[in-house]
C-alpha cells in the first residue's frame, strides 16, 4: 500500500504494530512503547473467516468470534495505555441492515430498525454495545458509527473489493478479443445503485469525529451518486480498449439462468413483510474465472507487463472464490440514504465512475492489474 503515498505522506506517517488478538494488556504495553497519544481514533480492524465467503449469511459467527474480541481488546488496551480520546469512530456497514440477508427498507436510513431477531450474531451489534459502553464509562468519550456499503477503493490484501474482479474480467476479455457480458436479468443491469468510494468515506469520517454537532451519531456513507452496470459496461471496455465492446443483455425470456440466489421475504427479512428477492445469473465470475484460456490469458498479461502485474487471483480455488464475487452486487437491494448527512451539513460528493476508474490506476500501481488504454473516466454528466 505504501505505493499509493507521496515521500511526503510517508514521512508523516508512523506505523505502529499492534497484536489486537494478543489481549488488553499487550496491546496496551505495544501502544505506550510507541508512545501513542491519540485525540481521534478510527477504528477499522477486519478478520474474514478463511474458507466462507463474507457476504455469506452463514458466515455471521465465525465473524463473530473473529472481530469483536479484537475491538474488545483495542478498547480495553486504551485506559491501559493512558489513552483518551475525545471521539472513537467505528466502521461498520452495510450489514448493519441485513440487506446481505433478503429484503430491507429502501433507502436504508440510519434510524432503520436493526433486525437483530433475524441476525442476532452480526458482530457489528456487538461492536457497537462495546462502544457505547466504553463512551458511558469514559465521559471524555463520544462516538460515531459510519456506514459504508461496497467500498470503491484500491487495497492489495482483502477479499471484500467488488469491484476488483471487473477490472480483471475486462483486461482479460480485451486481450481474448471477445466482448463484455453481463451475468445478471435485466432489472439488475439497469437498477442504479449507490457506492461507498473510500476516500469520500474518509473524508466524511474526519467531518464526523471533527465536528461537535455530530456526536453520538451514526451515518452512512455514500458518493451521493448513483452507477447502473448500463452505465458502467460500456465505459469499461473503453477503458480497456475492449474492441469487441459489449453484448448487450437479450430479455430475459430469451435467457437461462442457472445460477438462482434467493433471498429472504416475509417475516424472515429485515423488512418484515413483501416477497422474496433473487438474483438471478446467467454465469457467475468465479465460474468464468475457472476456465483455463482465462487463467492462460491473465498469465500472458502478466509476461507482457514485464513485471508491473504481480498478482494472479487464479492461482487456487479459494482465490477464484473469494475474488470473483463482484457479481452479488448485481442484486438490486435498494439505495443508501443519505439525507441524514445532508441535514448534518455534509455535502461531499463523488462520481462513482469516476471512482472506479481512480481504484484500477491504483490497484495498477499496486500490481494487481494491468495499466488502462484511456487517461481518465467520462463524468456521468
Amino acid at each position: 500500500m505504501q505505493a499509493l503515498l507521496s515521500d511526503d505522506q510517508k514521512k508523516r506517517l508512523q506505523h505502529v504494530s499492534v497484536d489486537l488478538q494478543g489481549g488488553a494488556d499487550k496491546i496496551a504495553s505495544q501502544l505506550r512503547e510507541a508512545k501513542v497519544e491519540a485525540d481521534y481514533v478510527f477504528y477499522y480492524s477486519y478478520m474474514n473467516p478463511a474458507s466462507t465467503n463474507a457476504m455469506d449469511p452463514s458466515a455471521s459467527k465465525q465473524l463473530y468470534k473473529l472481530n469483536v474480541p479484537l475491538f474488545d481488546n483495542f478498547l480495553q488496551a486504551l485506559p491501559k495505555a493512558n489513552i483518551k480520546p475525545k471521539r472513537v469512530l467505528l466502521q461498520t456497514g452495510g450489514k448493519n441492515y441485513g440487506i446481505q440477508i433478503g429484503r430491507a427498507s429502501n433507502p436504508a436510513i440510519e434510524t432503520d430498525p436493526q433486525p437483530k431477531h433475524i441476525q442476532p450474531d452480526q458482530f457489528y451489534y456487538a461492536q457497537e454495545r462495546l462502544l457505547f459502553d466504553f463512551c458511558e464509562k469514559h465521559k471524555e468519550t463520544s462516538w460515531n458509527i459510519v456506514m459504508p456499503f461496497a467500498i470503491l477503493g484500491a487495497v492489495n490484501k482483502t477479499w471484500l473489493n467488488a469491484f476488483y474482479s471487473f477490472g480483471i474480467y475486462a483486461a482479460v476479455q480485451a486481450r481474448k478479443g471477445e466482448p463484455l457480458e453481463f451475468g445478471g436479468d435485466f432489472e439488475a443491469w439497469q437498477f442504479a445503485q449507490t457506492h461507498s468510494t473510500a476516500r469520500m468515506s474518509g473524508y466524511l469520517s474526519e467531518w464526523a469525529v471533527l465536528s461537535p454537532h455530530t456526536a453520538n451519531q451514526r451515518f452512512n456513507a455514500t458518493d451521493g451518486s448513483t452507477l447502473s452496470w448500463e452505465r458502467f459496461f460500456p465505459e469499461l471496455a473503453r477503458w480497456y480498449d475492449v474492441k469487441s465492446g459489449v453484448t448487450l443483455p437479450k430479455l430475459d425470456s430469451e435467457r437461462t439462468f442457472p445460477h438462482v440466489t434467493e433471498f429472504a421475504g416475509g417475516r424472515d427479512s429485515p423488512l418484515g413483510y413483501g416477497p422474496p428477492m433473487s438474483k438471478k445469473l446467467e454465469f457467475t465470475l468465479a465460474d468464468w474465472a475457472h476456465k483455463e484460456e482465462n487463467k492462460q490469458s491473465w498469465k500472458e498479461i502478466m509476461q507482457a507487463s514485464k513485471g508491473q502485474v504481480t498478482f494472479d487471483k487464479f492461482e487456487s480455488d479459494e482465490d477464484i472464490a473469494n475474488t470473483f464475487m463482484g457479481d452479488f452486487c448485481y442484486l438490486s437491494f435498494g439505495i443508501i440514504g443519505q439525507d441524514k448527512l445532508r441535514r448534518f451539513g455534509f455535502t461531499g460528493y463523488v462520481d462513482s465512475r469516476e471512482s472506479v476508474f481512480e481504484m484500477y490506476q491504483e490497484c495498477a500501481k499496486l500490481g494487481m492489474l494491468p495499466e488502462m488504454k484511456v487517461n481518465e473516466a467520462r463524468p456521468m454528466i
